[in-house]
């Protein structure tokens, strides 16, 4: 008996341009995951809060997610910032660049004029006028009880720069 090669007509053949769309789409999905992946770990942070001196507008160990690809601190913002130790802070922007920021019976003023500030907790220690730079913010914790934040009002963190403001609270 004589060995024949039998070829199926109905055996499934991919067209060439079958292939392409299908190598096409996994392309596609890779630099998704890709840009996925880089909007996750370069662009938003998930956070948890640590304390208690944003309370009480977060509260210990609540969840954030944070924006850090482009924002314009303002004023009001809650912000993620690296102090001088390295460590996050969860702190609220109370004093833009130029301004100058002083607490009188535990009223904060600045340029002179109290701000409205309904979501603070506590009493804030009088403090003299700060004077900031073009490019310095002066932030707050919202727990303004003596000891429960540290702040730009405490010299070891002082008004922070832009470059320490890691990115805003968008979530919480």
């Amino acid at each position: 008996m004589q060995n024949v090669n039998v070829i199926d007509s109905n055996a499934s053949v991919i067209p060439k341009e079958s292939r392409k769309a299908s190598i096409f789409s996994w392309l596609r999905f890779v630099i998704l995951l890709i840009v996925i992946y880089a909007l996750l770990h370069y662009g938003m942070a998930f956070k948890i809060v640590s304390g208690h001196s944003m309370n009480p507008t977060l509260h210990n160990k609540g969840f954030m997610v944070v924006n850090k690809l482009y924002f314009k601190p303002e004023r009001g913002d809650i912000v993620i910032v690296k102090d001088p130790n390295g460590f996050d802070i969860v702190k609220r922007i109370i004093g833009l660049p130029n301004d100058s920021i002083s607490i009188k019976n535990g009223i904060v003023f600045v340029n002179g004029k109290p701000i409205n500030e309904n979501y603070t907790e506590g009493k804030a220690n009088d403090m003299k006028a700060v004077a900031l730079d073009n490019k310095s913010y002066f932030i707050m914790g919202d727990n303004r009880t003596p000891g429960e934040s540290l702040d730009s009002r405490d010299p070891s963190i002082g008004p922070v720069s832009n470059d320490k403001i890691e990115g805003e609270v968008i979530l919480h």
